[in-house]
């Protein structure tokens, strides 16, 4: 799938995955209903349309909410309803979210609410489609969800835009979201019975946020491995420790494919062929474990990152329209519990990667055991050469252990003690982001620091995949010479990390 092409919402046999949310985030797609919507939500707003005939009273179609469950609304109440609801719950504070994360919140909410279970009209599908493919980015405040009921303000400030009211960006101009609408030839929606409830309860925050951080995740995990190999390179680490009968016999499938990846990267590399019959018999764990550390990493990525993938196509509303079985149900799949506790164990299994990384980096531009000029200058003394690069990875290796802290572990009641347990899971959600953030500048300070240390090997020729990454690089960061201002150059290593990882791939093919 291009960036051009419409992604389906909706699909049975085409679910969305972690990488569509990438696509999603980068406003150069449109989304489109599959073409059997109306056939598989129809029949639930034709009961939710009896229910109201019948005056039968269901909570959350003819009731107040939360604590106001038991007050019953008349018929000619209901579009108000719908409408205050909305309204009383766009509370949110704080910084506003990306543009983003609103868009993939918004894919996600109609993905949602197509599985059929929700009892939303053909129209509001249609008009929420509209505003995603019109361009106008609702203006979400990023704070103020406890991850149940759902991500109600966040999702709340979305609705308020779908009515025309609060606030929204147009071609990246703030302004008031029935300018936005109007600018982008859209019409307020006025919401019919169920239909606002059904617009704002769900785990789309947690998800489009996490989701986004664990997306990332994915080439970074790889990232790792092409650095990991170039340290051990550099440092004339062996490749033994990475035989494939080592992890043969402890198969756990992380270990397997970072051990393979690590084989694979140093391939026929004549600089470890050079120190074969060196004394030396073990390697520090910060090399040698690279596979059993990276693929511990690995394994706990793959858990979060297939239930993300099962939670972005499942039906988070309550309550939920079941027309087979003549039933609407109140439940709780709103409440985040399972986003929240993956977001927490993603962002423990990524630090592993941050930790050991750092220890590379340390040890590549220590002489007492690098064996190599101190911080891998050319000019001891006079030049401190690469020295404050791994006080950065350090200080963010250490900053990490803060966002590693489980917010699923806690829970403050709400709704006067109704909804007396919540995930917290936007809170894990922001953690997951800034943990991945400081997880790339990491690993860009050990690549610069490697490619140093490789310069000093030279002329030997480096694996293929090592070789690929240096040469990566060496496009965007020279070697070092003389002392200067090196933050340009990580922040320039951090933004070809993904780079890098199709480098190596175009060179030795496809990695786990």
């Amino acid at each position: 799938m291009t960036s051009q092409s419409p992604i389906i919402l909706g699909s049975p046999d085409q679910p969305l995955k972690l990488a569509d949310l990438t696509l999603l985030a980068q406003g150069q797609t449109q989304v489109q209903l599959h073409a059997s919507t109306r056939k598989r939500t129809q029949p639930s707003r034709d009961l939710v349309e009896r229910v109201l005939g019948e005056e039968r009273v269901v909570y959350g179609i003819n009731t107040g909410f939360g604590r106001l469950s038991s007050v019953r609304i008349s018929p000619d109440q209901v579009e108000s309803l719908q409408r205050n609801l909305v309204r009383s719950h766009a509370a949110g504070v704080g910084e506003p979210l990306p543009a983003s994360s609103v868009r993939v919140m918004m894919a996600l909410r109609i993905n949602s609410l197509l599985g059929g279970y929700s009892g939303v009209s053909q129209l509001l599908l249609d008009s929420f489609c509209a505003l995603f493919n019109s361009g106008v980015v609702p203006f979400v405040p990023s704070r103020g969800s406890v991850g149940a009921s759902g991500d109600l303000a966040p999702l709340s400030h979305i609705a308020l835009c779908l009515m025309g009211e609060g606030e929204a960006y147009y071609k990246g101009q703030l302004m008031d979201a029935g300018q936005a609408l109007q600018a982008a030839g859209l019409k307020p929606y006025t919401f019919q019975a169920k239909e606002a409830l059904a617009c704002i309860n769900g785990t789309q925050l947690m998800t489009a946020v996490g989701g986004l951080a664990l997306a990332r995740a994915q080439w970074l995990v790889k990232a790792a491995d092409i650095i990991a190999a170039m340290t051990v390179e550099a440092l004339l680490g062996t490749d033994s420790a990475f035989h494939e009968a080592i992890s043969r016999v402890r198969p756990h499938p992380g270990q397997i494919a970072s051990a393979s990846n690590l084989r694979r990267c140093m391939a026929d590399s004549a600089l470890v062929a050079s120190h074969k019959g060196c004394p030396k018999v073990q390697d520090p764990y910060s090399m040698r474990c690279s596979p059993q550390v990276h693929g511990a990493s690995r394994e706990g990525l793959t858990f979060c990152s297939g239930l993300i993938e099962r939670e972005i196509n499942a039906v988070t509303d309550n309550p939920l329209v079941f027309p087979a079985e003549e039933l609407i149900l109140s439940g709780g799949n709103f409440h985040g519990a399972p986003v929240a506790l993956a977001l927490d164990s993603a962002a423990l299994s990524l630090q592993y990667l941050a930790t050991i990384s750092e220890r590379r980096c340390d040890r590549l531009l220590n002489p007492d055991s690098s064996e190599l000029p101190p911080f891998l200058t050319p000019h001891q003394g006079l030049h401190s050469g690469l020295m404050l690069v791994q006080y950065v990875a350090a200080a963010l290796a250490s900053e990490n252990k803060i966002y590693c802290h489980p917010s699923s572990a806690d829970t403050i009641p709400t709704s006067a003690g109704h909804e007396d347990h919540v995930s917290m899971g936007p809170a894990g959600a922001y953690k997951l982001e800034k943990l991945v953030d400081n997880l790339e500048q990491i690993l860009a300070c050990e690549w610069i620091c490697a490619a140093q240390a490789l310069e000093f090997r030279r002329p030997l020729g480096f694996g293929p995949g090592t070789e690929a990454a240096y040469a990566c690089l060496r496009q965007e960061v020279p070697a070092w010479q003389d002392d200067h201002p090196p933050y340009p150059e990580l922040k320039r290593a951090r933004q070809s990390l993904q780079v890098m990882v199709s480098s190596v791939e175009q060179k030795i093919g496809p990695l786990q």
